[in-house]
């Protein structure tokens, strides 16, 4: 019993923790934040709203569609920077046919 908790005491001391990373896209070039972006896998950008300067946007932004959960897919996104009014990004949205999801058969057929 005691071999068994120290085995899983060391594990859980090995396992690294995956902290997403967050910037502010408007202090950094359209490059940097896409190369960030495709270094990391996936990141949070915040930055002030154009609109309402006293209100914070953020969003998590992804390399492809292999960051998303299996529902959603990437979707071309843009954000500002440095250099850029509009950077292209991609973010996570929701599938429009979510067809794989969809039961196989009607459960009342008409």
């Amino acid at each position: 019993m005691k071999a068994i908790l120290i085995a899983a005491s060391l594990c859980l001391i090995a396992a690294e923790a995956h902290a997403i990373s967050r910037y502010d896209p408007t202090r950094m070039s359209c490059g940097e934040v896409q190369a960030r972006v495709a270094r990391e896998g996936a990141v949070i950008l915040r930055y002030r709203s154009p609109r309402n300067p006293n209100m914070t946007l953020y969003d998590r932004y992804v390399r492809s569609d292999r960051m998303c959960p299996m529902e959603q897919k990437s979707a071309r996104a843009y954000v500002p920077s440095a250099d850029a009014r509009a950077c292209p990004v991609r973010k996570c949205e929701p599938r429009e046919d979510n067809r794989r999801f969809r039961r196989l058969w009607p459960m009342f057929p008409d």
